[in-house]
């Protein structure tokens, strides 16, 4: 008896801290991700002083932010950092709630692109101090007869999210209904098939949705509900790195690097947008 109840107090700590216990949705997420990207969340190697161990960094962002082989625009520019500061990552894809969460716990050793002031919800990670971009939150419909100004302009409707954004949980309490749901996919399935009268996303991500499942109905809402600078986190054990990391993206927006990957890598979508 007291072995079982050992076995189960372990599997429980397994299980809150989102080792083992996710959905089946998220697992056949996180092997997809880790398939596609070739990255083993599992792998420790230590490197040596020549050949540090790249740092392994995640995110929940998808296309054109950040893609499975790491030509996004988020992946281009830490990739650039880190490699001014000579040293190697290796970039995932995790859904977004156990993204920041493995980046917590030290079980990966940084996450991005992430609002400021989270280090008092998560007081392991180390926000680097120049921001990636900024971001817009903006709402996606089907519906023609819809207008909004701000967050108070969603309350009279259904609405959903993808989970683990913590601005949108935060700012959209009061509306009619909200659902929370695991992927960008699940999300714009449920806009297309009107079981939601709107959705709440990134620009970019949204208008690659639109494209990807052909979703000529549906349109974007103005002005967007939000614009926020985004960082990486990385796990305080990685406190040392964070001010050469901060330096060398402050040079890439210097001497013009980052506006060059930019313009590689969403200067279609930024043209979509202004049309």
């Amino acid at each position: 008896m007291m072995r079982v109840l050992v076995i189960a107090l372990f599997m429980g700590i397994l299980v809150s801290i989102g080792i083992v216990g996710c959905s089946p949705l998220e697992h056949q997420e996180i092997q997809q991700d880790s398939a596609h990207s070739q990255v083993d969340l599992t792998d420790t190697s230590e490197g040596d002083s020549q050949h540090p161990a790249p740092l392994l960094i995640t995110t929940s962002m998808t296309s054109p932010l950040s893609r499975v082989d790491m030509t996004g625009f988020y992946d281009q520019v830490l990739i650039e950092a880190f490699r001014r500061a000579e040293l190697p990552i290796r970039i995932a894809h995790l859904p977004t709630e156990r993204s920041i969460t493995n980046a917590e716990l030290g079980i990966t050793d940084g996450e991005f692109p992430r609002i400021s002031g989270l280090e008092s919800l998560y007081p392991n990670l180390i926000r680097v101090p120049v921001k990636i971009d900024d971001f817009e939150f903006v709402a996606f419909t089907w519906r023609n007869d819809i207008q909004i100004e701000d967050w108070d302009s969603c309350k009279p409707y259904n609405v959903a999210i993808v989970r683990g954004w913590k601005i949108l949980e935060a700012n959209l309490a009061d509306v009619k209904s909200l659902v929370s749901v695991d992927n960008q996919q699940i999300l714009f399935t449920l806009l297309a098939e009107h079981r939601k009268d709107m959705v709440i996303y990134s620009r970019f991500e949204g208008q690659e949705m639109i494209e990807a499942l052909d979703l000529d109905s549906i349109r974007v809402l103005e002005p967007p509900l939000a614009t926020r600078e985004m960082f990486l986190y990385l796990n305080r054990k990685h406190l040392a790195v964070v001010p050469e990391i901060e330096e060398q993206l402050r040079s890439m927006k210097h001497d013009g690097t980052y506006d060059r990957i930019l313009e590689e890598t969403l200067g279609p979508y930024m043209e979509d947008a202004t049309r």
